[in-house]
């Protein structure tokens, strides 16, 4: 059954007013509302977004930089065997950091070819996989940020001084029962440095099914007033470029929005999805460097065909111009790699000058047919609950 929750009064209105006053939580944004009021950058509403082609961002480490996308298979957890599954599948995912990093444990641990990657990126489900889940099994497959999963990925970081990006399903503890699909890097210190929440599930894809993780959209109200609304689009402002992460695909506007507020690299990580497409399109039209990273085909992962989600087109790096610089060349586990000129082009960047005069009596008018805070009411346990819930919503419930 669905499990009622108390609902927050406070409006959007009433939240967009007092949100400057905020303060980010933590790592939410990587990197808060004061670094980019320092810079100039943040508007009224305490939101860091880029005015005349400037924006908030922090020192860089080098010139360029290494980035590696890894195309790895997705295979579900057993519930009913839930810690040796779950260890099985982070230690796959330690040994192709360290074959990314051109040094496996069979190597004796020392890199003997390959140049040092400074970025590694991974698709939102390389750890727990992908199971209709109930809420109560979902709870026990997500983990805490601060858990030891998240501490050996740390590890290889801090082990090669370098950032890892990848998706899981965590637990929070100001949001009790709530799982959510979650973006996180980690950086050369071995701490995490960014979790992004997904920004919104898109609904009626599943026929007569909805997924039951937790997205921004999901709790806006709630999600505002703690944390702020810089940390709806968080983008994490690192020593190796600005970085954005998102598991939503299919969504253009939001990939705009997170480039206005100065992304330099978008790491776009949905399993199953287009990503090469939509990382060659995304990275043309806002002039920024994409990572659509995607899965391989993936042998035994329960309810599903080898080959789901691993498409010919396979993981790409795009530069600015549209131009992919970097892919896989099958569907199998593999890595596009390349160096990215990160300091030349911060320096010669140019935003693409969007009119939004022209666009916002149409943005401030629109209705979607989905209004955001549906699980502040209710939390779905199942996903034909989720499923029944999105009927509901749309017609006007």
């Amino acid at each position: 059954m669905s499990r009622k929750t108390g609902r927050v009064n406070t409006t959007r209105r009433e939240l967009l007013a007092g949100a400057g006053a905020l303060g980010l939580a933590g790592v939410m944004g990587g990197g808060g509302a004061a670094r980019a009021r320092a810079a100039g950058t943040a508007g009224a509403a305490g939101v860091s977004v880029a005015s005349r082609g400037k924006y908030a961002t922090m020192p860089l480490r080098q010139d360029s930089i290494n980035v590696t996308a890894i195309q790895s298979r997705v295979r579900s957890v057993d519930v009913k065997n839930l810690q040796p599954t779950l260890q099985a599948n982070l230690d796959h995912v330690l040994h192709l950091i360290d074959v990314a990093q051109g040094s496996p444990a069979e190597w004796g641990g020392e890199r003997l070819w390959g140049a040092k990657q400074d970025l590694i990126c991974m698709h939102e489900f390389p750890v727990q996989g992908f199971q209709p889940w109930t809420r109560s099994e979902l709870n026990r497959v997500a983990f805490d940020l601060d858990g030891p999963e998240v501490g050996a990925i740390g590890e290889r970081s801090k082990r090669y001084g370098c950032y890892v990006a990848f998706g899981c399903y965590a637990r929070e503890k100001d949001w009790p029962r709530h799982v959510i699909n979650m973006s996180v890097i980690v950086g050369p210190t071995g701490e995490v440095v960014a979790k992004h929440w997904k920004a919104r599930n898109i609904l009626g894809l599943f026929g007569e099914n909805a997924l039951i993780g937790t997205t921004v959209y999901d709790v806006l109200d709630r999600y505002v007033e703690m944390y702020g609304w810089d940390a709806v689009l968080p983008v994490a402002r690192t020593d190796i470029g600005n970085i954005a992460m998102t598991a939503v695909g299919m969504e253009p506007l939001l990939y705009q929005c997170l480039a206005l507020k100065g992304t330099e690299i978008l790491v776009m990580s949905v399993t199953g999805g287009s990503n090469a497409e939509s990382a060659a399109a995304t990275a043309r039209y806002n002039r920024i460097y994409t990572v659509g990273v995607g899965n391989s085909v993936s042998p035994g992962n329960p309810g599903f065909m080898e080959s789901a989600g691993g498409e010919d087109e396979g993981t790409v790096i795009v530069d600015p111009r549209g131009t992919v610089v970097a892919k896989t060349t099958n569907h199998h586990e593999d890595t596009a790699s390349t160096r990215i000129p990160i300091a030349d082009f911060r320096r010669t960047r140019r935003f693409p000058d969007m009119p939004v005069a022209l666009f916002r009596p149409v943005l401030e008018q629109y209705e979607p047919l989905f209004q955001p805070n549906a699980f502040l009411g209710t939390l779905p346990e199942t996903y034909r609950e989720a499923g029944d819930l999105v009927r509901k919503r749309m017609q006007g419930g």
